[in-house]
This record gives C-alpha cells, structure tokens and sequence, in this order.
C-alpha cells in the first residue's frame, strides 16, 4: 500500500432521509468529499446483512449484500417506486441515529414493492447475475424458510429442512418460489447499485477498504449449509464457541459466541471454503482487512454453554497454511491483517511469514491496561503497516479524552507535545499522519470531533452499537480543505 491517509466511515452512518446510509447520493457525495480532502482510501465495515444486534459482524451471509443499503431513490428513478412508496415513512425519530426496529419493520415492504414492479419485464442480466453467484440461490432459500419459521434460527427449523435433506429441500423451493425470488432480486438490486458507486469511487483515485470477520454467525447460510465444516456435535449445535480471553478492559473476557472451524476437515481441500469467500470479498473491495488475524494461529475456544469466557482454552489455528494458500491461489490480492488483541511471539511470526501490514491504534500506546502498549506508540511502527487513532470498537478521540485515566492522558500529553485540550483531536491525528505508517485511517468522528455519542461499537455490549449517523451537510468544502491541508503537510497525498 502506498503512503495515503483515509477515512473510516460506513454505509449506514452517512446522512440522507432514507433513515440509514445508502448506495445512492449520500455514498457518492462522501467519496466527493474524500477526494476533494486527497483521501487515498475508504474504509468499510462489513456491508452483509445484520443480523443479531444489528452488528455487521453477526450476518446471515458473509456473501450477500445489507438490503437496508439499497437506495430508494435509484429504484424510484428506475421507476421501481413511486414517491409516495416510501417518502412519507418515518424512517427514523433521530436524525443522528439509525432505528433499526423501523428498518425492520418497513423497509422489506418497500422493497417487495420494488421487486413486483421490476418482474413485470424481468432484464436478462438478472439471470446472469444469479449464474455469475451461485450463493445467491443457498441464500435466498435460507431467508425464505427463516421468514416462513418466524424468524427462528435454522436450529429450529424441522428436522428435514435443519438437515436439508433433499426431499424437504426441494418442496420448501417448490412452496417459497416467490419469497425466494424477492431475496435473490434484492441481492441484484444491491450488487448493482454497488458495482456503480465503486466505479465512480476508483475513478476518483480512491481505494475501498472492506472487511472479512474472521468468524460466520451461528445463525447463517454459511454454518446451515457447511455443517461439516465447523465444530458441531451431532445435533448440529457447536461444541465451542469463540470470545477472548479476560484482560485489562474485561474480568471475564468476551464472549461472541460464533462457531468454531474444523481446521482438520478444512485443510483436506486446500481451505476452499475460505478460498472462496475471500475471492468474493476481494471482487468488491480494492484491500480486504481480515478481522481477527491472531485467531489464525491460535483461537479462544469457550465451551457452548458458558455464560462467560473465562473458562476458555487456546487451540492452534491453521497459521500459514491457510495464507499459503490464498496467495497461490488468489496471486497476492492486498490484505491488511488486523492483529490486534493478546499477541504472542507465534502471532508476530505469522504476520511476518503473511508479508501482510499489521494494525496499530495511537490510543492502546496510553492505555495502562494494554500488555502490548509500546508497541503502539508511533516511534514504533514499522513502515508496513495501518495506523489508527481508534477503530470502530474505540473511542471516538474526544470522547477517549473525556473516558481515560487521568494518569494516561497525562502521559499522552507529555508524549505528542499536547499543552491545552483545544483541537486535541486534530493535534493527535497530527502525531499518527507524520508516522513512517504506509497507510493511516481515521475514523470520521474524529474529523469531526465528535465524542462518546458518535461511538459505533463498545465490544460486549448490545442495544446501542452501530447506530451512529453523521448530521447532513457534515462534510463539508471547510473540513476538506483542511484534511487536504493534514494530508498534503504529511505527505500522504
């Protein structure tokens, strides 16, 4: 990667009156901003469909696309809809929030609107795009017998359709034909609507960075049709779930409770599994960031059952076996690995035999709970690598300064030269962009200077993640210029 700056920013925090960002106007006036700023990159979070939580990280497919990001107003345009479809809909009761209970409850009736209508003269690369992804097909039957189970999860299902044994298969396709229509049509609507934007995004000399979670929720497409693949017992429930183990910022670790891989039964066809799901990623990306990377050469495993992680052992991972093989079969596509958490001599290892830039976070170098602390201060980095003020999962800078240790914000100060808490936001974005970092990535709300409020994601906790959303006209010809102005004096431009 070559020395750039970006933003962080995900689909749903843009601003518009559709209740959550979109693919439509919002998304190409942010990667205007970008350009206009003489970004290099921006950073996604996964863009699959939520599911528990609404985190992007627990999907019912690592392949399919979030329906909420499609843009009314293209399909309005396509004359899908018609205005009064879904303009007169309260979307959301917070302009700086994303009600996903509202999503929930509207947005699917909309979208069934806009499915009829396209039907009526149906396109031939609607055909071609269901031969071009065949996992469309997996998917939209396993949304349509979950809507037809109530929205439970396929370990509920009956027995012969949790099993997919193939004469309940076949009649469930037969009986669901047009549910299953609408989730394949969706996915059409999606991929198109995003192969637009990230071509007018590469033309603007911008990069995307998207995101691989290292693990596939229990609930999915993916474990419901590759049982075999994960570590289940013989009633398909798993055996172990993964988390991370307890440390400073948490006494009893954390929990996430996704099903482990059968590394075993992996290796014996070279990991396709994982072959093709990064193939899948890296044709809409332009740099793929794997979550989790430390996982691959030794993962937290957690008995099913436990309420906490604190009874977790640690199983070696597949290590380089793995990243062998997506290099001789994918021909080196860019990958950043995220490395963050407990790091041991073997993961270090790893990343140097992996080749790929690591992750580092100027705020873990000032917190005195973090084992790993130095490494993250800036006169540390080596060139290869991502740096960060915060990720999604950290605070926002001016809420770090507000929540941190006094005895830590101190040593922050001394450390970047900080005298007065004015622009503290910028003054730290300063220390991270004149590192020898190849890449560096912030997170919008820093740009912003944003606090606490703005926070996407607090790990561990649920019912208030994910819904940040900036406020309209945010970005603005004013803070360009002087992000153009940071990233010109860095020289990341």
């Amino acid at each position: 990667m070559k020395r750039g700056n970006g933003i962080l920013m995900h689909i749903s925090s843009l601003s518009n009156d559709q209740g959550i960002g979109t693919l439509g106007k919002c998304a190409y006036e942010f990667a205007d901003f970008l350009h206009a700023a003489k970004q290099s990159y921006w950073q996604l979070l996964p863009i699959c469909p939520t599911g528990y939580s609404d985190s992007p990280y627990s999907s019912f497919s690592t392949y399919a696309g979030n329906p909420y990001f499609i843009d009314l107003d293209i399909l309005n345009n396509q004359g899908l809809l018609r205005d009064e479809d879904y303009k007169n809909i309260i979307w959301s009761n917070d302009i700086d929030k994303v009600d996903y209970g509202l999503m929930y409850q509207y947005r699917f009736h909309v979208l069934k609107k806009a499915v009829n209508t396209f039907h009526n003269n149906t396109p031939d690369d609607y055909y071609q795009f269901i031969n071009d992804n065949k996992w469309v097909n997996d998917y939209a039957l396993f949304m349509a017998i979950k809507d037809d189970n109530n929205g439970k999860c396929w370990l509920e299902w009956p027995q012969a359709l949790k099993n997919r044994e193939k004469e309940a298969i076949e009649a469930i396709k037969i009986k669901l034909k047009e549910e299953i229509k609408f989730y394949i049509t969706i996915q059409y609507f999606f991929f198109k609507q995003w192969k637009n934007l990230k071509t007018y995004v590469n033309k603007l000399n911008i990069k995307l960075i998207g995101d691989c979670p290292i693990y596939v929720a229990l609930d999915s497409c993916d474990v419901w049709t590759n049982t075999q693949l994960f570590q289940l017992d013989e009633n398909n429930n798993p055996k172990a779930v993964a988390g991370c183990p307890p440390d400073g910022f948490s006494a009893t670790g954390q929990l996430w409770g996704n099903p482990l891989y059968n590394w075993s039964i992996m290796e014996k066809d070279n990991y396709q599994w994982w072959i093709e799901r990064i193939r899948h990623l890296g044709s809409i990306y332009d740099i793929l960031r794997i979550d989790h990377f430390r996982g691959f050469e030794s993962y937290y495993a957690i008995p099913y059952g436990q309420t906490t992680a604190i009874n977790g052992t640690w199983q070696k991972g597949p290590g380089m076996k793995l990243f062998s093989e997506v290099k001789r079969q994918l021909n080196d596509m860019p990958i950043i690995a995220e490395d963050l958490g407990f790091l041991t001599p073997e993961v270090h290892q790893l990343l140097d035999d992996s080749g790929y830039p690591g992750m580092k976070v100027l705020e873990f170098a000032f917190d005195s709970r973090d084992t790993n602390g130095p490494i993250y201060y800036p006169h540390c980095y080596p060139q290869n690598c991502v740096a960060y003020c915060g990720t999604h999962d950290n605070e926002p800078i001016m809420g770090w300064l507000k929540d941190c240790d006094p005895v830590d914000l101190e040593n922050a100060k001394k450390y970047m030269l900080i005298e007065n808490e004015e622009d503290f936001n910028w003054k730290m974005i300063s220390v991270l962009m004149m590192s020898v970092a190849d890449t560096t990535i912030l997170q919008a709300q820093d740009i912003l200077g944003l606090g606490h409020e703005s926070r996407m994601n607090t790990p561990s906790t649920t019912g208030n993640n994910w819904k940040w959303r900036a406020l309209p006209d945010a970005f603005n010809k004013e803070l360009a210029n002087k992000l153009a102005e940071y990233t010109i004096r860095y020289a990341r431009k």
